[in-house]
């Protein structure tokens, strides 16, 4: 993960991160991040799907205490991830809210994108 200027996360490598923590759905601020397509995808469909949807200043410690992690990018459109620096993470793998964002997605590109990537493994 990259930290801005501030020591806050602002994105991986080509991937935008988001976080889950009750419910909420939440990433780093605009202003640091390049706004890819497929993280405003996301953020589409997680307000249709009535998921609340925030940037925030988010850091290592966010990261840590989230209860799902996922990043986006163009050629994994939206991945869940397991572990943190080798801690799995609160929810199982994948967690709810990232299942049901990631079940939209599919649906919004036709395809099951878990089935692609997988599949190059």
């Amino acid at each position: 993960m990259l930290l801005d200027e501030n020591g806050n996360l602002s994105e991986g490598n080509s991937s935008n991160i988001f976080l889950v923590k009750n419910g909420v759905l939440s990433t780093p601020h605009e202003r640091y991040v390049l706004p890819g397509v497929s993280r405003g995808n996301v953020m589409e469909l997680a307000r249709k799907l009535g998921i609340e949807v925030k940037e925030a200043d988010l850091d290592m410690r966010d990261l840590y205490l989230a209860d799902e992690v996922f990043l986006t990018s163009t050629s994994l459109c939206l991945c869940g991830v397991g572990k943190i620096d080798g801690r799995p993470t609160k929810a199982p793998f994948p967690g709810p809210v990232t299942a049901k964002l990631m079940a939209a997605y599919n649906e919004l590109v036709g395809l099951n994108i878990q089935e692609q990537y997988l599949g190059f493994l």
